[in-house]
């Protein structure tokens, strides 16, 4: 999904260390020893030290730099495994360091490549997955705002109070007068008999205190702050979603709806097969590669992608050069 530009390579010395920053998106592909062997038994490994993502969950108020990570790339020994492919993508202006732990000389080789073009978060196979009357069926995809259907009165359950007390009142007047009249003496003793009770809470005053914890849970909870990460990503989450947190290296199954700032809908996945792909990866643009990060199993999140995390100034179908995109998503699964 993404376009090599540019042959690169980097030779690796035992005792040196070698700090890149790549100009651009580097795809390292291949891992290999020298010619020349120091050590024909021994074994080599290639070290990574790289600043690890920041946690996207917390307020930038919260942010902290993250310690450096340190990995190992592969390790090689003569005679049995000289070289090997890799699949790793450096991010351009990142700072990464390798390091050899060993005698002998490796070299690194890959491309740098562009990841942002002609390569939209959606697929040609999903369009025919639902028809021009399902387009906008967004069932499957809620809006920002959600309710509850509890929290919906329906008029009949208000005719059903209204009818109820007229009812109960009948019923309450037909049994006092079944009841026979209390003699003098019964009603003299029942009167003492009550002032030695403790004074009850009148029905009124026992309906407060019974609501009053319903009260507490059904005030109206705090609306969820837009938050915004590195690349100038902005994020708000709608619905927290249940399970693990989507981390890169993950494949993921989303629906979505884009749009473009004026409210066109470009482009959406709201049912049949949801859109697939590998979070992290490069197979989609990069706002989507970080913003779908730290999403929950059936979450749901408003993605607005400035320019340079979407398609830049080349722009593509439907998408003019230099556009702000707004993509709502829902996350369906975590593979």
């Amino acid at each position: 999904m993404s376009l090599a530009i540019g042959l690169w390579s980097l030779k690796l010395t035992p005792g040196k260390e070698e700090i890149i920053q790549p100009p651009a998106d580097l795809q390292i592909t291949n891992v290999a020893l020298g010619d020349v062997l120091k050590d024909t038994s021994g074994r080599t490994s290639v070290k990574l030290t790289y600043a690890p993502t920041a946690n996207i969950e917390e307020d930038e108020e919260e942010e902290s730099i993250p310690d450096p990570a340190v990995t190992v790339l592969c390790s090689l020994k003569p005679d049995t495994f000289e070289q090997t492919s890799t699949n790793i993508i450096l991010q351009e202006d990142e700072t990464y360091k390798f390091e050899i732990v060993g005698k002998n000389t490796v070299y690194l080789t890959g491309n740098y490549i562009e990841q942002s073009v002609n390569n939209p978060p959606f697929g040609d196979d999903d369009e025919s997955d639902f028809s021009d009357e399902d387009a906008y069926d967004l069932r499957e995809v809620s809006s920002d705002v959600e309710m509850h259907p509890d929290d919906l009165d329906s008029d009949a359950s208000r005719f059903e109070e209204v009818e109820d007390a007229p009812k109960n009142l009948k019923r309450a007047r037909d049994a006092e007068e079944d009841t026979a009249k209390p003699s003098k003496a019964e009603k003299k003793k029942k009167q003492k008999t009550e002032a030695a009770k403790p004074a009850e809470a009148t029905p009124e005053v026992k309906k407060k205190e019974k609501e009053a914890p319903k009260d507490k849970e059904t005030a109206p909870k705090a609306k969820p702050a837009e938050r915004e990460i590195a690349g100038g990503i902005k994020i708000l989450d709608s619905k927290i979603g249940t399970g693990p947190m989507a981390k890169k290296g993950n494949t993921v199954r989303m629906r979505y709806i884009g749009k473009l700032t004026s409210g066109k809908v470009f482009d959406q996945n709201v049912k049949g097969k949801p859109f697939t792909f590998r979070l992290g990866k490069g197979e989609v643009i990069k706002g989507w590669d970080e913003g779908i990060v730290g999403m929950q199993a059936g979450g749901e999140r408003k993605l607005t992608l400035p320019p340079a995390m979407a398609y830049g100034s080349k722009g593509t179908d439907g998408i003019p050069k230099n556009a702000t995109l707004i993509f709502e998503v829902k996350l369906v699964e975590i593979k």
